[in-house]
């Protein structure tokens, strides 16, 4: 069900032109170790002044959004949450607004699923992106995914944890090389 979703979704934002890239548990499924997820997180290489482009394309795609009020919500979070139709699934769409992010989108790599490239961030960027957010589940995450590939490229993903860390003021280089040394 989740392939069928994500190739549809994949030919949907191709043809509105929406650069994006799968995240969340459906990228560490396939990086890392396989888990019970139930959604699908996608960042969009747009921001959010581009909800109504997206809202059109959800709805091409038989989806909607999952919230009453989804303009204030987006505003507030930069993200829309919407359901497909057909199998109830949750489609978490995460508006960009960083170049990190639209680097990690230009970076992304196709996935043949269903005769459709659905693009996939890369192990580094969902290392990253797992380590900022920091909870539990994210921490364990990247230790599936650091014992599972063992050819990250540790110096792209330090220094894009060491911009994050000085801006956030956070310590993500040493959780991310703790983490690397207990997959070591």
């Amino acid at each position: 069900m989740f392939q069928s979703l994500l190739s549809r979704v994949a030919s949907g934002l191709e043809q509105g032109a929406i650069p994006y890239m799968v995240i969340g548990g459906q990228a560490v499924a396939l990086y890392g170790e396989v888990r019970l997820t139930k959604d699908i997180d996608i960042t969009l290489g747009v921001d959010a002044g581009e909800l109504s482009r997206v809202l059109e394309i959800i709805g091409t795609l038989q989806m909607r959004p999952a919230i009453q009020e989804a303009t204030e919500f987006v505003r507030q979070t930069n993200v829309l949450p919407a359901v497909d139709e057909v199998s109830g699934i949750r489609v978490d769409f995460v508006f960009s607004f960083s170049p990190y992010e639209r680097q990690a989108i230009a970076r992304s790599h196709p996935v043949k699923i269903h005769e459709t490239n659905v693009h996939y961030a890369t192990a580094e960027d969902l290392i990253i992106h797992k380590v900022v957010a920091g909870r539990p589940r994210d921490i364990e995450d990247v230790r599936g995914i650091l014992s599972k590939s063992k050819t990250i490229d540790l110096a792209y993903v330090e220094k894009w944890l060491k911009s994050f860390e000085d801006s956030l003021r956070a310590q993500f280089v040493s959780t991310f090389r703790i983490l690397q040394k207990e997959s070591s």
